[in-house]
């Protein structure tokens, strides 16, 4: 027979209380921005490396040559679906 349990009786309690979490005037996590900014970079260098236009990364990828500024300025969100597209059209797919 199995029996139920509350979360405070599973969890044991170390004392800690939750902290808030740091936010930037972006809405964002410090390390969330740090890292749209890192991966704007890296698609910045991919398509100069590949000799590509933002409107050329664009219309390859499937989407607005202005999501593909936002990506490269590190802001928006990037779903995994679009960054797929972007490396596809880097790996000559």
């Amino acid at each position: 027979m199995m029996r139920s349990e509350s979360l405070s009786q599973t969890e044991p309690d170390h004392g800690h209380r939750a902290r808030a979490m740091p936010y930037n005037e972006d809405g964002r996590l410090p390390f969330e921005s740090e890292f749209l900014a890192q991966l704007g970079d890296r698609v910045r260098e991919m398509r100069a490396q590949h000799g590509l236009s933002r409107r050329e990364l664009a219309r390859r990828a499937s989407m607005s040559e202005r999501y593909v500024a936002q990506i490269e300025a590190g802001k928006g969100n990037v779903s995994i679906v679009r960054l797929l597209r972007i490396a596809l059209v880097f790996r000559g797919e």
